[in-house]
């Protein structure tokens, strides 16, 4: 039987960015005094700009510290559409640069051709993360698992041995690699952000039950991980 997740609810987001980034930062610590080192998995998109930056100025042992993303447009680094370009503006700067960021984007041609690659560089990160960090589309979609793409139902198994897979969104610009469900639950903590009226929503449909229709609903239904969900408004 899944727990229930544990809600945080804030007025602003400014509010809610600053007390999951103290919230994080503790775990991350708490990784770093019991096994000396600590892993984490962020999310892209707009959402989270506030809390990277927020996180960026905590007072972590940076270099202990493993960082990589749950999903990446295949997109150059350096263009706005890049998750690894929003965590280079926003968190890795200043002391937090010392972190030792795996990115998941490649030279290679797809995000297919990557995943052998990228899943043995993750694999060098502590296991399980300490925390992963989610975002929600109002797809009920979360890192790039997309209800209705190519290849959905293996990522969405949760006893499954993939840790990344090739994405094409059905609607979305951009073929992704992200992590699979197995991998997103490889961890001590996921903690979810979700804000504004129409997210709110799919977010209470989600809490239903899972449904593969609702990627994030089966990361909240999960029987094993415990997860923290930050909302606003």
């Amino acid at each position: 039987m899944a727990a229930a997740p544990a809600e945080r609810r804030f007025g602003d987001a400014a509010a809610a960015a600053a007390a999951l980034a103290a919230d994080v930062a503790g775990a991350l610590q708490a990784g770093i005094d019991a096994r000396g080192s600590a892993g984490l998995a962020l999310s892209g998109g707009r959402s989270p700009v506030a809390f990277l930056q927020a996180l960026s100025a905590r007072p972590l042992p940076w270099p202990q510290v493993f960082v990589t993303l749950v999903d990446e447009r295949w997109v150059e680094p350096a263009s706005p559409d890049s998750n690894e370009h929003l965590l280079r503006s926003h968190l890795l700067r200043g002391p937090a640069a010392a972190a030792r960021f795996v990115p998941l984007k490649t030279a290679h041609a797809d995000p297919g051709q990557a995943i052998a690659d990228r899943t043995q560089a993750l694999a060098a990160m502590p296991h399980p993360l300490d925390v992963v960090v989610l975002g929600m589309g109002e797809d009920g979609h979360t890192a790039s698992l997309f209800a209705g793409a190519p290849g959905i139902d293996a990522a969405l198994d949760p006893h499954g041995s993939a840790a990344l897979a090739a994405i094409v969104p059905p609607l979305a610009w951009h073929p992704r690699l992200s992590f699979t469900l197995a991998a997103l639950l490889d961890a001590r903590r996921i903690v979810l952000q979700i804000e504004g009226a129409a997210k709110l929503a799919v977010y209470a449909r989600a809490r239903r039950g899972a449904d593969p229709a609702l990627p994030i609903s089966l990361v909240l239904a999960n029987a094993t991980v415990p997860v923290t969900v930050y909302l606003v408004g």
